[in-house]
């Protein structure tokens, strides 16, 4: 990587805490009186985070449920406040966080896709250049008309993942998103993430390590809120399955 080239995502001793009270009574008295409960204390769901993205980086992030993995990407994206350490974003992030999320289940598919489109930063009539490119990619054919309160897992996978790949964003955040939906939907996203990260940044969060060695170079490796590993994607993941086996040894 040069030298010269900027991070689109530096993150530096990142952090997020939440308060934890041991009795609800003293929630009640926080909330009633403002006072500050004498058995409050801090649980990190995050903390000590470093590490550098550039363009055309390629980033899996691994660990087990509850390692921080959730927290980490909504920091990224602007959902959460760091508790401490510093984060700088350099560019236009799309993210695939949940599918459903920021769709609203009355609205038709194409409803969905304006909607969501113009809230990842596309003017108007961009949307409506990118409109037919979108519905193809998605391929989900009468139901595009369709509330998306009727669909199954697998279009809401087609509809978002083809908004998110026709945003120009700079860097793109995808969280297990391709765990459901069908096999020759889901190798198309990989062509395409696979293109895009030639480009831009790809943040990829899955428990299939194949899929991680496959398609990042790099992998963060996060335990009970903490870093455990940052390196080079197939030494981290396979450093992962052999501590989750139960395996002894030092990584």
């Amino acid at each position: 990587m040069s030298p010269s080239l900027k991070p689109l995502i530096r993150a530096s001793n990142l952090g997020k805490s939440y308060q934890s009270i041991e009795r609800p009574q003293a929630r009640f008295w926080q909330l009633l009186l403002g006072k500050k409960p004498e058995t409050e204390n801090r649980f990190w769901a995050l903390r000590g985070a470093s590490f550098d993205v550039f363009p055309g980086d390629t980033l899996g992030i691994v660990g087990r449920n509850g390692a921080g993995k959730s927290t980490l990407l909504q920091l990224l994206c602007g959902t959460l406040e760091p508790s401490e350490g510093e984060l700088s974003i350099h560019g236009r992030i799309a993210a695939l966080l949940e599918l459903g999320a920021g769709f609203n289940p009355e609205f038709s598919g194409i409803e969905n896709v304006r909607l969501n489109a113009r809230i990842l930063g596309l003017s108007p009539e961009q949307i409506e250049d990118r409109l037919a490119d979108i519905i193809a990619f998605a391929d989900i054919g009468e139901f595009i008309d369709k509330p998306v309160k009727h669909y199954s897992s697998g279009m809401f996978l087609r509809l978002a993942f083809a908004v998110v790949a026709h945003v120009d964003a700079d860097i793109l955040i995808i969280d297990e998103a391709l765990a459901v939906g069908d096999a020759l939907f889901a190798q198309k996203c990989m062509r395409f993430l696979r293109d895009f990260s030639e480009r831009g940044a790809l943040l990829f969060v899955s428990h299939d390590t194949t899929s991680v060695t496959s398609l990042c170079q790099r992998a963060l490796w996060l335990e009970h809120g903490s870093t455990r590993m940052l390196g080079d994607a197939k030494t981290v993941t396979e450093a992962d399955v052999v501590a989750f086996a139960g395996i002894s040894g030092d990584f």
